[in-house]
């Protein structure tokens, strides 16, 4: 697998990566990497990845998908005053 592009975008406590990789077919794919940083038992930073793979078969529904939802979201969201941070795993 090769690395052709990548892309970081940092987000309070998390950071997304987009990356663009070639399989040995030199068939092209996208991964979305959240990394999120936390600190663990011994005080030291600890950092928490989700992965997901997505095939160029893929993308047209993907992103439609993520268009209706983030819309969705403008459009129904109640207005929260100083509210930077997503919401909490936990």
């Amino acid at each position: 697998m090769e690395d052709l592009f990548s892309k970081q975008v940092r987000a309070g406590k998390r950071t997304y990566f987009f990356d663009v990789k070639s399989t040995k077919a030199n068939d092209y794919y996208l991964t979305v990497t959240e990394s999120k940083k936390s600190i663990g038992a011994d005080g030291n930073a600890v950092y928490e990845k989700h992965k997901v793979f997505l095939y160029k078969e893929d993308f047209e529904k993907f992103i439609e998908a993520l268009n209706e939802s983030v819309d969705y979201i403008r459009k129904n969201a109640p207005v929260i005053e100083n509210n930077t941070e997503p919401p909490s795993d936990n």
